[in-house]
């Protein structure tokens, strides 16, 4: 099943509930949320308390993407406020076992991300330990950018991982994802997309997230 993850840093933070509930009427199977400290990358978001505020409003899935240089410690305190997944970087954990365990030894699940220069068998290790990995097919920090073309080879790579030894993990692509290549990224072996400017910047998004999944 392809499940589709709207990005909230695309929407209109001043209708912050309406957006949430607009793209659940429409369909989304859960909520990308990026966190950003103005360090791993240049720019800053938000932190737990959004997030607990965010859990008030929607029974939805909150995946949450750490795009900061110290998962490890403000883990816990997103995972309290109500985070059901939390995405870090293997850029940052060359070694990310201990906070995959302790993830899950919390109550949420355990995701890996790569960064588009990052090389593909960097996450080849941990493969059977997480629930998901994050493709980024942009450089991480802002929306609104341009797919990255290459991304699709890691995807197939970790479609062919997961086939070859029988794990059990979501593929998620985050980063320039449209109506023009949603399909090609499934295709590559995708189940999850993640898209913001797509689905909020557009009028329809029922029938956006229906395009996504191919089922319009």
């Amino acid at each position: 099943m392809i499940k589709i993850a709207p990005s909230l840093l695309a929407c209109d933070f001043s209708r912050l509930e309406e957006e949430i509930r607009d793209v659940e009427k429409g369909g989304a199977d859960l909520l990308h949320l990026d966190v950003m400290d103005g360090h791993y990358v240049p720019n800053i978001t938000f932190g737990p308390v959004i997030v607990r505020a965010i859990r008030k409003l929607t029974k939805l899935p909150l995946d949450v993407h750490l795009m900061i240089t110290d998962p490890e410690k403000y883990t816990p305190q997103f995972i309290e406020s109500g985070a059901d997944k939390i995405t870090f970087h293997i850029e940052v954990k060359k070694n990310p076992i201990p906070l995959i365990k302790k993830i899950k030894l919390l109550g949420s699940k355990a995701g890996l991300s790569l960064n588009p220069e990052t090389p593909i068998e960097s996450l080849d290790g941990f493969l059977n330990l997480v629930d998901s990995i994050l493709v980024m097919s942009v450089n991480p920090g802002f929306g609104g950018q341009h797919f990255i073309e290459t991304s699709c080879e890691k995807i197939k790579h970790y479609k062919e991982m997961k086939e070859e030894k029988s794990l059990n993990f979501d593929i998620e692509v985050d980063g320039g994802v449209t109506l023009e290549n949603a399909q090609k990224l499934i295709q590559s072996g995708v189940n999850t997309l993640i898209a913001g400017t797509t689905i909020f910047h557009t009028k329809d998004r029922k029938k956006t997230i229906q395009l996504l999944k191919g089922t319009y």
